[in-house]
């Protein structure tokens, strides 16, 4: 996987505290995206949860294990960090919802991103995204492949969505664990962009209308899980590359 953008990628839930995601956003997106990059690794996106108005949701990438370490060592051990985690924690309950997750092969990276707007940016793309999340009995193998290529991502296509990425649970032991991460866990992640909340609600009527999607693709794609599919609604913040 060295040609891919992101080989190791970490998923974030926060809850935060009521009324704490303005706060955290705007403190995010003004100090933590270009610091963060500067140590090594990559903000892809940031993102309100659209059902639930105290939760932040963001993903950032590394290029491996060993440079992961590396980068989060630097970050917070720095000085920018240490200059606002009492504020940035003061939004948090709970900030360990964290999937570590790796491309599901080499056609399902991330793509290259969007220009992100300059700091101080602060008109919110109309765009949307969807993070569709599967957990598995069993660890994904070459044939989960096959079926996201071969049936998924053609009718996500088909009824309107854009996918951008698909992810699996990358089982290498977290290289940092002052930052948790879940583990035992076989997850499995696809991200779809919509131009806006309207192409969304289409894309969610056609997928559900289709007779493919309901008595062909679901029966394969649940017969593994253990629960059902949960899907995250996400609206990118100012600043987000994903956008």
């Amino acid at each position: 996987m060295s040609g891919l953008r992101h080989p190791v990628v970490e998923l974030r839930q926060y809850t935060l505290r009521a009324g704490g995601r303005d706060v955290l956003v705007d403190l995010f997106d003004r100090e933590f995206v270009e610091t963060q990059e500067a140590a090594g690794m990559a903000v892809v996106g940031q993102f309100h949860d659209l059902a639930d108005p105290d939760r932040f949701v963001w993903l950032r990438g590394f290029p491996d294990m060993p440079r992961r370490a590396a980068a989060l060592h630097d970050f917070y051990g720095g000085p920018i960090w240490r200059r606002h985690r009492e504020q940035a924690n003061a939004t948090m309950v709970d900030s360990d919802d964290v999937l570590l997750l790796r491309p599901l092969d080499g056609r399902s990276g991330f793509p290259a991103p969007a220009v992100r707007p300059p700091v101080g940016h602060r008109d919110r793309p109309a765009s949307l995204f969807t993070a569709t999340l599967c957990h598995r009995a069993e660890p994904v193998d070459t044939s989960f492949a096959d079926l996201f290529h071969r049936r998924i991502r053609p009718l996500l296509v088909e009824t309107g969505a854009t996918p951008v990425a698909c992810l699996s649970t990358e089982y290498a032991e977290n290289t940092f664990p002052a930052l948790p991460v879940r583990t035992g866990e076989h997850v499995v992640c696809w991200l779809s962009r919509f131009a806006d909340a309207g192409r969304l609600d289409d894309h969610l009527r056609r997928l559900d209308r289709s007779r493919r999607w309901r008595d062909e693709v679901l029966p394969e794609l649940s017969g593994p899980l253990c629960t059902p599919p949960r899907q995250l609604r996400l609206a990118p913040t100012a600043r987000s590359a994903l956008r």
